[in-house]
């Protein structure tokens, strides 16, 4: 299966297929970009981006793969050289996330350990593969979280992962540099857990400067800055409507 668009650049969104992932794939279509949509168990949500992206004129790609995995990282790649006959590869966004709730003290080994496979070793053997990929001018954006510089008792897995997701951009901003930027972008509140009670998420959001949650497209709209200002690398945009002043 190649692209078939008039040489479109293609980008590539892990956890694609819902949530914030969705954002950031229909962002990258409305930016002109056919989307290799990656997604773990969401099949059917994958398919229903695919089809918002193609409406909007640009191919797009579900592709499966469970990044925990190091040889199905490797896997998604080889798909994704298949779609590269007409085309480049010119963004990778590590958005796929889990975020295990749980106390220091009681945190099992297999969650903690689950939480870093994939929301730092992953980003990081996407980055390497994508490396070899893209031509200069290539772009890299990590998705970390606001609570990266917080102290989530809650969610220790996830902190520490988002913590070093944050680190891993600026070394590899440096490594890749000059030929392929790396960035971040921070999350603050955007959307509940499902297992988020609403009068949780209400105290929470009441606490923001902003007073409300952001929309997933205006954290979208800092990857269309990092896409549009080629001068950004190495750096952590946060759009936390002020959570981080709190």
């Amino acid at each position: 299966m190649t692209l078939m668009a008039g040489n479109t650049p293609l980008a590539l969104v892990t956890g694609g297929a819902h949530r914030l992932g969705r954002a950031f794939a229909l962002a990258l279509a409305r930016q002109g970009y056919a989307v290799a949509l990656h997604y773990h168990a969401s099949s059917g949500e994958a398919q229903a981006t695919a089809a918002e992206i193609r409406d909007l004129g640009v191919p797009a790609f579900p592709l499966q793969a469970d990044l925990t995995r190091p040889e199905e990282i490797e896997r998604l790649f080889i798909e994704i050289d298949n779609l590269l006959a007409d085309t480049s590869f010119n963004i990778l966004v590590n958005s796929a996330a889990l975020m295990p709730r749980g106390d220091a003290r009681t945190l099992t080994a297999a969650d903690f350990d689950a939480a870093i496979a994939l929301n730092l070793r992953a980003p990081f053997l996407c980055a390497q593969q994508a490396a070899r990929r893209m031509p200069p001018g290539g772009l890299i954006v990590n998705i970390t979280d606001i609570g990266a510089a917080k102290a989530w008792t809650g969610f220790p897995a996830y902190a520490v992962s988002k913590a070093g997701l944050e680190s891993l951009t600026k070394i590899l901003a440096r490594a890749l540099a000059p030929d392929i930027r790396v960035n971040a972008i921070a999350p603050g509140l955007v959307l509940p857990s499902e297992d988020m009670p609403a009068a949780d998420w209400e105290r929470l959001v009441s606490r923001l400067p902003a007073k409300r949650p952001a929309d997933p497209d205006e954290v979208a709209s800092a990857l269309e800055f990092l896409i549009k200002n080629e001068y950004i690398t190495g750096q952590t945009i946060a759009i936390d409507g002020g959570y981080s002043l709190i």
